[in-house]
């Protein structure tokens, strides 16, 4: 079960956060919508709405899944930029990947949402000082939390669901 779950295993941030680390992970963050489409290519809708794992989301709900979290991340990026130590708003992603939407839509949308919101996060990431990746938000749950962890957590994620997907396509041989 974990290794469905976690196909790239959990995100654990390095100790220290390098410049070429965060360039890195803007590369990931720039590259995931060209992955995730890739992933989804060619899928019936049957496919898509099959879990990769028992208990576990549909190929649809994923993909729906990931402009959802990361327009969240993106807005948190901007507000720990323009706000000192704002306190975020989370959100319930299990309840919001059972949406109407989320577990029936076409998921051309999302696919050029992630893209669309991909290439301007990106932008945005690129322009950033060292100085900023320091800026925090405050996530009720979690504590202070940096740009720079926020920045390889997101990295991760977009890798971390798509392979789901890739992962399950390998299985049945799609």
């Amino acid at each position: 079960m974990e290794d469905l779950r976690y196909p790239t295993g959990r995100y654990t941030p390095p100790a220290e956060i390098s410049a070429s680390q965060r360039d890195e992970w803007i590369e990931q963050i720039a590259a995931a919508p060209a992955n995730l489409r890739q992933a989804v290519e060619d899928l019936s809708d049957q496919q898509l709405d099959r879990p990769y794992r028992v208990g576990g989301w549909t190929s649809r709900q994923i993909t729906h899944h990931l402009p959802d979290s990361h327009l969240n991340a993106y807005v948190r990026f901007r507000l720990a930029l323009t706000e000192d130590t704002p306190i975020i708003k989370p959100y319930e992603e299990s309840r919001w990947a059972t949406l109407p939407d989320a577990k029936s839509a076409p998921i051309q949308s999302s696919l050029d949402l992630l893209e669309a919101l991909h290439h301007r996060w990106v932008l945005l990431l690129t322009a950033l000082s060292g100085a900023d990746y320091g800026r925090t938000f405050r996530h009720p749950e979690l504590g202070e939390i940096s740009l720079d962890w926020t920045l390889g957590l997101y990295a991760w994620h977009g890798r971390h669901h798509t392979a789901q997907i890739q992962q399950l396509r390998k299985r049945e041989d799609w």
